[in-house]
């Protein structure tokens, strides 16, 4: 009975468990177009469902729908079997008036249970005027590029914007400059200028750009934020923010003009180069008005805490107050509060803290202010209320604000406040491991007398004589193989027979792979370039007849001379001459060494 009563608190528990983990998502696109289609899908994870409602779908038309599809997959990793389903509702729809429609919740049950899907808001924009008349669908619109088209600035442009254009100083702006396109961008560069005037800070995007649609000015664009600055301007009158010149790199459409081979090898693309200036724009900074004394430099909207570490303490002991501004402005740029500590107080540095993020307000978080002071007299004292005044935006006046004062009490102590010091102020102590105490030292010390020194010795001036010496000895010899250097028909000369060696070598692998045809090229380069390098005649001007007159001013024997030229010949016959091939570019491997090497020592001799 116990077993049967545990199996199904068993069921029931995994039943609980599946119901829990149902999603019923609703997917579609954020942004649409005045009769474009639509998909919308609503999938929950489980097969085993019934009871599936569709809610009402106002301001589109049902073309298709509901198809119901189902999916399973299973993956094993590492031995652990996993495996999921789902099933998919799929309607297509067509838009209809521009607006923002809402589509409800869908309902389905899942194991005797009803789970909702999310809502959706989807926004209809008007049509594009430049495809009214043609093609209905403004989705297409946005990328209606003509093959060959010139791409005009109304198909490609960035907007500069920014948030407020006349402001008090030091009142944040958001500057954000946006890309519209209805063409092909692949890529686009551009740099911010240096602003002069502002307090410049660049708000993190993701790198991954995401383009959505808006219709701007009676065109739907695919639009994206490109960038974005909070500005803080730290003068007064009119400060220009200039133009900045981009370069994208766009993808346009090459269409042949040849109706077949537009047919078979469809449409090409080809890379277009444009650049884009945004426009200027003039920020109009007023003055703050009078300020009182004490402003801190803070604009923006503040709160201001204060704690101490202790009231009761003795002197030499630390006593540390903190005050932690919170708010939205210029935070970086606020001076440091001042706290009047009583005279007989040693005061340190304040540390400071800061702890914002950048918003298109300003900068938001907290900033905190640690002062540290040691009493070094016993008795009462009082540390006064610190004041705080800043430039409120929202009603155009100061504001001042107090935090409490702190009534002390000091007893008399004899302890130090040395290590407590050391760790506020953060600087490191001067250590001396092992050197507090030096001993005596022993053995055998060499002694010099006062007064001796190396400036005016023979080692001093031998120090700069040597590497003189050796500066006009490398100058002679580098500036000699600099002038071999430059005689270029006598360095081929002279390396000719490496050359030569270096493509017999090559020939020599190509004989081993039987590479017949390579091997013959080779053979012939070597020969004809080796002679063409010594001889100083371009290969392009060299013949049999002429290597043969050549020579024999060289003073080459006749007999070398027709040796040469007979294994020329050879190497050409025995390219095309039928037989055995290995025999054949075996002898003529070896005679043409042979004869290269006893034209190198009859020419040298």
């Amino acid at each position: 009975m116990r077993k049967i009563i545990f199996l199904l608190f068993t069921i029931l528990a995994v039943g609980q468990v599946k119901a829990d983990n149902v999603r019923f998502v609703a997917e579609a696109a954020d942004v649409v177009v005045s009769g474009d289609q639509v998909r919308l899908v609503f999938t929950v994870n489980s097969q085993d469902i019934k009871d599936f409602r569709a809610p009402s779908i106002k301001g589109f038309d049902v073309l298709m729908g509901p198809s119901r599809s189902q999916q399973s997959s299973i993956q094993i990793i590492n031995g652990k079997r996993t495996s999921s389903s789902s099933t998919a509702f799929t309607y297509i729809l067509m838009a209809g008036n521009p607006g923002t429609y809402t589509i409800p919740s869908a309902s389905v049950e899942v194991d005797g249970k009803k789970v909702f899907s999310n809502t959706l808001t989807i926004k209809v924009l008007p049509q594009d005027q430049a495809s009214k008349g043609g093609n209905s669908g403004g989705g297409s619109s946005s990328r209606s590029q003509v093959a060959g088209s010139r791409i005009t600035s109304n198909d490609l442009f960035i907007t500069a914007t920014a948030s407020k254009t006349t402001v008090h100083e030091q009142e944040a702006i958001l500057l954000t400059y946006k890309v519209y396109t209805v063409v092909n961008l692949r890529q686009l560069y551009g740099k911010m200028p240096d602003l002069k005037g502002f307090h410049t800070q660049e708000v993190e995007l993701p790198q991954q750009k995401t383009f959505t649609l808006e219709h701007y000015k009676g065109r739907n664009y695919n639009t994206t934020v490109w960038s974005q600055y909070v500005l803080f301007p730290q003068q007064t009158g009119k400060l220009e923010i200039p133009s900045i010149t981009f370069d994208g790199v766009i993808a346009q459409q090459t269409a042949s003009e040849d109706p077949f081979d537009a047919f078979f090898n469809g449409v090409g693309y080809v890379e277009v180069k444009k650049k884009i200036t945004t426009p200027k724009l003039v920020i109009n900074v007023q003055p703050l008005p009078a300020k009182p004394a004490g402003f801190s430099g803070a604009v923006g909207d503040f709160k201001l805490a204060s704690s101490i570490n202790a009231t009761d303490v003795k002197t030499n002991d630390a006593v540390t107050i903190k005050l932690t501004l919170t708010g939205t402005g210029n935070m970086k740029l606020i001076s440091t509060p001042d706290i009047k500590f009583p005279q007989d107080f040693e005061v340190y540095d304040p540390k400071v803290t800061d702890n914002y993020k950048l918003t298109s307000s300003g900068l938001t978080g907290t900033k905190t202010f640690e002062y540290l002071a040691i009493p070094r007299h016993a008795g009462n004292f009082t540390v006064p209320a610190v004041e705080f005044t800043y430039f409120d935006l929202k009603s155009n006046s100061y504001k001042t604000l107090k935090t409490e004062s702190y009534d002390l009490k000091v007893a008399k102590g004899q302890g130090n406040a040395d290590q407590v010091i050391a760790d506020f102020t953060n600087k490191e102590n001067v250590k001396m491991l092992g050197k507090d105490v030096r001993f005596i030292k022993l053995g055998n010390t060499t002694l010099r007398p006062k007064g001796e020194f190396f400036f005016g010795t023979v080692g001093y001036y031998l120090c700069y004589l040597i590497p003189l010496l050796l500066f006009i000895v490398f100058a002679v010899i580098y500036r000699q193989k600099a002038l071999d250097n430059a005689n270029v028909a006598k360095m081929k000369t002279k390396k000719a027979n490496k050359v030569a060696t270096r493509r017999m070598k090559l020939a020599g692998k190509l004989l081993a792979e039987n590479k017949k045809n390579e091997f013959y090229d080779e053979v012939l380069k070597a020969l004809w370039g080796y002679i063409s390098d010594k001889l100083s005649i371009p290969a392009s001007q060299l013949s049999k007849d002429n290597i043969e007159a050549e020579l024999t001013n060289y003073g080459v024997e006749e007999a070398l001379i027709a040796e040469f030229i007979g294994v020329l010949n050879e190497c050409e016959y025995a390219r095309y001459a039928p037989g055995d091939e290995n025999e054949a570019m075996d002898k003529v491997y070896s005679a043409s060494v042979e004869v290269i090497s006893k034209m190198e020592n009859s020419i040298k001799h």
